[in-house]
């Protein structure tokens, strides 16, 4: 029998992991994807329960209301009794949406999942006057007084409109964002801009509830000067990375139907993808000049040509890929305190985590391999950030603690060979531990029929602590130490 490679870690705390590093978000995506609609039963007036299970075994932490959607939404129109909600028109991704899903049955929904709630208001359109004022739908823009009222109506014990709803218990939102991709559209605010009205907004939400957390736009190099103006008004940064793989190689195969004619090239182009991720991260990092303000990385997923139809995503060797960008926002958790990898729930979109079979009755919801790799990180996972001191060459590993429990979030990247290792903590003994183990064909493709695939295997971790990981598998393990 060959020697067991060495896998050691150094059990010294470096930092607190935030849950939040499993977080989701759900927009309403109008006729590019009727990621809200369709998990609702307008029959019943209730969440379909089988996105309910879904969700629960993906176990988010942390959910987010808005994305785009966010710079012409208007938290009215989707409140109170449901027949004198508004209809909108979804001015960015097309069709209408009913308003029959609102806060209250976002919040609702965040609690049957028990996830905390995150909602980002309307910024004033992010300067964006096409949203502000489309050729229907009057003004779309949000003022201060507008996302103030939102905090007043969701915290607020006594707030006269949600109780005229009939909703005596107050929502208790803690975390709201103040503009959603500011930077991204140069018709939109500029810098000094938006950063002036962040504090005004900032100023205007604390006014009705001092205790929430405030979330700005720092991405494109705003950090600084974002800081600078309105640093003292915020809790955390966000940016954004739907990060392309295939943009810098016109022939990545990471495209189309090319992924299927040459599995082991796309496997290396897949393995690779985590480093897109680690760029964007250090970039926003560097922007921060000094300034020491954890990062909110509320939007992220592959961004491949063909969204709709880049079943590449469905693979699990994209999957694996995954578990390594995972990762890397575990090595980054310093800073980085939250995250996402996915676009949470959809009936189409690859992106997803989750996808809703529709209509209501033709199947239940299936997590895609993002979802699978996120849930079993999620589920496995210390308080402290420890470092891996020693490991093999093919294993991609983090490493965390709470106690005398250490956990490890293992990859390995070769496709067909598995690798044996020798676990080792120093001045511990391993007196027990499990594996929780996703290995299958890179080139699996997960479809409604077939998402048991991806079911974690639990074993045992023998006693001298020599454990083997498949090829193209993914693990968490659990070691108890004394």
């Amino acid at each position: 029998m060959p020697t067991p490679l060495s896998l050691t870690i150094d059990p010294t705390p470096r930092f607190a992991l935030s849950p939040y590093l499993y977080m989701q978000f759900m927009e309403p995506l109008g006729t590019t994807d009727s990621s809200v609609e369709a998990g609702w039963d307008h029959l019943r007036d209730r969440w379909r329960p089988d996105l309910i299970r879904a969700t629960r075994q993906l176990a988010p932490t942390l959910i987010r209301w808005g994305g785009c959607l966010s710079s012409f939404y208007k938290w009215k129109e989707a409140v109170g009794p449901r027949l004198k909600r508004t209809p909108m028109l979804n001015i960015l991704w097309g069709g209408v949406e009913s308003s029959q899903i609102g806060t209250h049955e976002f919040v609702d929904f965040c609690r049957q999942v028990h996830a905390d709630p995150l909602l980002s208001v309307n910024f004033e359109s992010d300067g964006r006057q096409h949203w502000a004022k489309p050729l229907k739908g009057g003004n779309r823009s949000g003022s201060p007084e507008e996302a103030a009222d939102w905090v007043d109506y969701c915290n607020n014990p006594d707030s006269k409109l949600r109780r005229s709803h009939g909703i005596k218990t107050p929502y208790n939102v803690r975390l709201w964002q103040i503009g959603n991709e500011t930077s991204y559209d140069p018709r939109g605010y500029k810098l000094e801009k938006a950063a002036q009205r962040t504090v005004v907004f900032a100023k205007a939400m604390r006014k009705r509830d001092p205790s929430i957390q405030l979330i700005g736009w720092g991405d494109d190099n705003w950090a600084k000067r974002m800081l600078d103006i309105a640093g003292e008004h915020l809790n955390y940064l966000a940016f954004h990375n739907m990060f392309k793989p295939t943009a810098a190689d016109p022939n990545s195969p990471l495209q189309a139907m090319d992924y299927r004619t040459d599995p082991a090239r796309t496997w290396d182009h897949l393995m690779q993808s985590w480093k897109l991720t680690d760029e964007r991260i250090r970039k926003v990092r560097d922007s921060l000049a000094g300034y020491n303000i954890p990062l909110a990385m509320t939007e992220s997923h592959f961004s491949i040509p063909g969204r709709n139809r880049c079943e590449v995503l469905s693979t699990w060797a994209a999957g694996v890929s995954n578990a390594r960008t995972l990762n890397t926002h575990a090595r980054h958790g310093d800073l980085l305190k939250i995250a996402t990898l996915a676009d949470f729930c959809g009936t189409r979109w690859m992106v997803n985590a989750l996808i809703i079979p529709a209509p209501v009755g033709t199947g239940n919801t299936f997590m895609m391999p993002t979802a699978r790799v996120m849930a079993l990180f999620r589920h496995h996972v210390g308080k402290k950030a420890v470092s891996i001191s020693k490991s093999p060459s093919d294993l991609d590993v983090t490493a965390s603690r709470t106690g005398n429990r250490f956990f490890l979030h293992v990859v390995n990247t070769h496709r067909t060979r598995s690798v044996q290792v020798q676990l080792a903590i120093p001045d511990h003994a391993i007196t027990n531990g499990k594996a929780f183990t996703i290995a299958a064909d890179p080139g699996l493709e997960i479809w409604q029929q077939n998402e048991s695939a991806l079911e974690p295997k639990e074993t045992v971790v023998v006693r001298n602590a020599v454990h083997t990981f498949p090829a193209a598998s993914v693990s968490a393990v659990e070691l108890t130490v004394t």
